[in-house]
């Protein structure tokens, strides 16, 4: 006969424990954000448009929205803010954890500039 330990169980319990925790704090965080599929209802519910005619719609504009952006070019959005891509500087960077100095090429990123109608309305 083998003897069990009274240890695993504990840790089992100790894991179910911090689960909830997490997920209180996941579905916290999930409660402020509003994915594509939440943007095609609110289309469908403020147009005469069906949900499937939403989803093309936003599909569109999206897909417009970064064809542009890719293209170089800047997309504003009345009372929303604008997109734009901007080009970063090469530079030297140190490596985290070391001391090693390593050298950053010169590159582009994505930037958005809120406009001041939705910045005063927060």
């Amino acid at each position: 006969m083998t003897k069990k330990s009274t240890k695993a169980p504990a840790k089992k319990a100790a894991a179910t424990k911090a689960a909830p925790v997490k997920a209180a704090a996941s579905e916290k965080a999930e409660a402020n954000k509003i994915a594509k599929a939440g943007l095609v209802d609110a289309v469908a519910e403020q147009t005469d448009l069906t949900r499937v005619q939403s989803d093309a719609v936003v599909t569109a504009v999206l897909e417009g929205l970064v064809a542009a952006v890719r293209e170089g070019k800047s997309v504003t959005l009345n009372g929303v803010g604008t997109f734009s891509v901007r080009a970063t500087a090469a530079r030297t960077g140190v490596r985290p954890g070391t001391t090693e100095k390593i050298q950053i090429p010169a590159g582009k990123k994505l930037g958005f500039k809120v406009s001041s109608t939705l910045k005063s309305s927060l």
